[in-house]
């Protein structure tokens, strides 16, 4: 039996990726993928189509989700695997999430308005294929699109990141709330790309504890934002902590990114994968 390929961790046109359910699947199955995770932000409505593509390319799919998260000064993103969709603690919460994001985006608008770039709005939801999922990425793509920047990383190292044109501080789900809602559905809770968090190793020591605390079970060790010199790093503190280690691309739109969906490295030897009691894999 071939080895499997793991990607429980990306994005389609019903968040912020740029690829709908189907062709995200399709494009994963070409790249080898064999189980595969859709994690929309704090949205689940791509689950179904992306199911149907699934079965059509004999790969087998997860039930994910991403979910935004305020957790002291600091935005972080939970990743829910194994999750009942429908469930209504997690669709109600998801709901109240989505509620906030056009409020945001509004005032996101009105700060780049400031740095003297017109109509970030209107160009902004122009790019989102689900109205209700307006964020950041569909800002930078309007940014990239007008030319005021060559590509999205650029983006978000001149805007809409804190201290940057286009910042708008924003109060997600809490921590235990996530969790929540993910374990609640039946799912495992596990902190997506942690090396993406500007905190020194002792904030991130008392996060790990508290989401263990809370009921999350797992860290990603190899994503897409990770170096190879990080892999090892978030390895050590999943052992540690007693957490599964997860590996995913968070990939958004062909050449965006810094992996392509299902191009990962393998986890290191010492991690337990999220996946080693899954029955069907």
């Amino acid at each position: 039996m071939p080895e499997q390929n793991f990607d429980l961790h990306c994005h389609s046109n019903v968040s912020d990726g740029m690829l709908p359910p189907a062709e995200l699947v399709a494009r994963a199955a070409a790249q080898g993928v064999t189980v595969l995770s859709l994690t929309d932000h704090d949205d689940v409505a791509g689950l179904e189509a992306a199911r149907a593509a699934a079965l059509e390319h004999g790969i087998q799919l997860v039930n994910g989700v991403e979910i935004s998260v305020t957790w002291g000064s600091h935005t972080l993103h939970i990743v829910g695997l194994n999750i009942d969709p429908a469930h209504p603690v997690l669709s109600t919460g998801l709901e109240g999430i989505r509620h906030g994001r056009g409020e945001r985006a509004a005032k996101m608008a009105a700060q780049l308005d400031k740095a003297g770039i017109k109509d970030s709005l209107q160009g902004a939801y122009q790019h989102a294929g689900n109205k209700n999922l307006i964020g950041r990425m569909h800002f930078a793509r309007y940014l990239v699109a007008q030319g005021i920047v060559k590509d999205v990383r650029t983006v978000f190292k001149k805007y809409l990141v804190k201290g940057k044109p286009g910042y708008v501080s924003h109060q997600w789900a809490s921590l235990a709330e996530a969790v929540g809602w993910i374990v609640a559905s039946g799912g495992q809770a596990v902190i997506a790309h942690p090396g993406r968090y500007q905190m020194g190793s002792g904030k991130m020591h008392e996060l790990l504890e508290e989401f263990k605390n809370l009921g999350g079970v797992g860290i990603e060790v190899v994503t897409g934002s990770h170096t190879p010199e990080q892999y090892p790093q978030y390895a050590n503190l999943a052992q540690k902590f007693g957490l599964l280690s997860s590996r995913g691309s968070d990939f958004h739109a062909p050449g965006e990114g810094y992996r392509d969906i299902g191009r990962l490295p393998a986890l290191p030897e010492l991690c337990t994968p999220i996946w080693h009691d899954w029955a069907a894999c």
